[in-house]
């Protein structure tokens, strides 16, 4: 696998790992095709429109900006050329449960603001905030140049004399909760909830993540929260267009159905049994290739692309690994103002471990009521909605589990998600202050676990991968390239360095890594500009 001639590469899979992938393969002088099951690039990541509105079908946070430039200075451009960057004031607004007496609280980014509102709510949890902020920055500027960006092929990386000396503040967080480290330092409701959500974005519940996660709070905090404008889907047509430009061919309604192999003709990689030869369409047509990157699920792949013997993670791994939450998604056209909201705006549950005891516990079900996110890209973009008119886009973790259902639109969803739908619409227009809400509904779409397995072959109708449990992260997270078939590589969310579009663009950055021999724990090295 190291040292690879660039050659013919197939990538399956147009998710964003996909397209930042064949991206950077192309611009190493690889011929790349992409191929999409679906009739749209972006995966996850897709885009919606109805009536005159455009949702983002998936992410909606723009956190990490700084993997998002380097991805693009990869590519000789920067994300201030390909991307329209609004910053977000409020960075969210919060909502707790009305009987708990608490007023909405807006949380504005930067250490100043943010430990101001802090001893606000709880008398010295600003200074409190304050160190807290500080170990969240060390620890994510480490995790940046340590742990993201390592293939972990050798264990060089680990043993580097800088990090060994930083055991002793490491091992705590990796050893105690997330929930736990919060509240240690703070007490106030509101302001546990406010650290702890983040969580939920690496797929996980704050009460089994390990603290050293508390990283994230540096993003939203100190670093602040940014929108591009026009929707997600920009970050989507950005990397698109760039492959393009460098020759990668992009096919849609192209399913792979099988990655097919061969005996090695030679001396083996270490382990494997097989080398990657190309892959097969649904259509009948068989693709040659000399490497194959598959951006789709690394459950997926390794289960139904691949024979038994040549899957690294076959059945029986999955079955102690944890996947991330599911989502009911709810996509709504609302007639009118809600000034209500922010962007971003989340509702907090008063029993906080229950609604996650609900999703991840021995008897998961859809919270009632739940902790809810909801996007409102209409405050910051007129393009996203008709004139007098809101776009909103809210997301329920529930459970992973396909029975749950699929959605529909205008309500012809199954039973019981649009009923779970009704209820969170009920919730929402009760906490945030907006009667008639449900009445002002022009446009109505759900998405359920259900259609997340059968649309995205997600493992278990997952909404985001493979959840940053400590034995699900960094060393211990599936590897980028197949042990069985040589030639085989990986990229996405279920693999090195996990959830989110950085993790991904990162994702694909390993695998370039990988095919150069680099073992670096760092990111590669930028072109001079020019």
């Amino acid at each position: 696998m190291t040292g690879r001639d660039p050659g013919r590469a197939v990538v399956i899979g147009g998710g964003i790992a996909g397209l930042a992938t064949a991206a950077l393969l192309g611009a190493e002088g690889w011929s790349v095709t992409v191929f999409e099951a679906r009739g749209d690039v972006g995966g996850r990541a897709g885009t919606w429109e109805q009536g005159g509105f455009r949702f983002d079908t998936g992410p909606s946070w723009y956190l990490m900006p700084e993997v998002f430039d380097h991805f693009f200075r990869l590519l000789g451009t920067s994300a201030e050329r390909e991307l329209d960057l609004v910053d977000l004031d409020p960075a969210y607004r919060t909502f707790s449960e009305p009987s708990t007496g608490y007023s909405p609280v807006d949380i504005r980014s930067g250490r100043e603001e943010a430990t101001a509102l802090f001893e606000g709510i709880e008398p010295g949890a600003g200074a409190r905030l304050d160190a807290y902020l500080d170990s969240a920055a060390d620890a994510y500027e480490l995790s940046v140049t340590r742990f993201l960006y390592d293939t972990y092929e050798s264990g060089s990386g680990l043993r580097d004399p800088v990090l060994l000396r930083r055991l002793p503040q490491l091992a705590p967080l990796l050893t105690r909760t997330l929930a736990s480290h919060i509240e240690r330092r703070f007490s106030d409701p509101r302001l546990q909830q406010i650290l702890g959500y983040p969580a939920v974005f690496l797929g996980g519940s704050p009460y089994r993540m390990p603290s050293l996660y508390h990283l994230m709070s540096h993003l939203d905090l100190d670093d602040g929260v940014r929108y591009p404008r026009g929707g997600f889907t920009e970050i989507i047509r950005a990397i698109e267009r760039l492959a393009l430009a460098r020759g990668v061919v992009v096919e849609k309604n192209a399913e792979v159905v099988q990655i097919e192999t061969a005996p090695p003709d030679g001396p083996r990689v270490s382990g494997s049994t097989a080398v990657a030869t190309g892959v097969v369409l649904a259509d009948g047509r068989r693709i040659e290739a000399d490497l194959v990157v598959s951006a789709a699920d690394l459950h997926h792949t390794e289960t139904a692309l691949l024979p038994r013997e040549l899957q690294t993670y076959p059945e029986k791994w999955w079955a102690s690994k944890q996947p991330s939450p599911g989502a009911l998604l709810i996509m709504l056209g609302v007639e009118g103002e809600l000034p209500q909201l922010a962007h971003h705006t989340l509702l907090f549950t008063d029993d906080w471990r229950g609604n996650f005891d609900d999703i991840f516990g021995r008897h998961p079900r859809i919270p009632q009521p739940a902790s809810v996110y909801i996007c409102r890209p209409s405050a910051t973009d007129p393009t996203v909605a008709p004139a007098g008119h809101e776009n909103l886009f809210v997301l329920v973790p529930v459970p992973a589990d396909p029975s749950l259902g699929r959605g529909g639109l205008d309500g012809d969803g199954d039973a019981a998600v649009e009923t779970a739908a009704d209820r969170v619409i009920e919730q929402l227009a009760s906490w945030c202050g907006i009667p008639d809400l449900a009445d002002r509904v022009v446009v109505r779409r759900t998405v359920a676990p259900g259609d997340f397995a059968a649309d995205l072959h997600a493992w278990r109708g997952n909404a985001l991968g493979l959840a940053h449990t400590l034995s699900q992260s960094a060393v211990f997270r599936p590897r980028n390239a197949s042990r069985k078939v040589d030639g085989l590589v990986y990229a996405g969310s279920s693999v090195l360095p996990g959830i989110g579009l950085p993790m991904c663009l990162i994702s694909a950055e390993l695998v370039l890594k990988r095919l150069r021999g680099d073992r670096s724990p760092g990111p590669l090295p930028e072109p001079a500009r020019v």
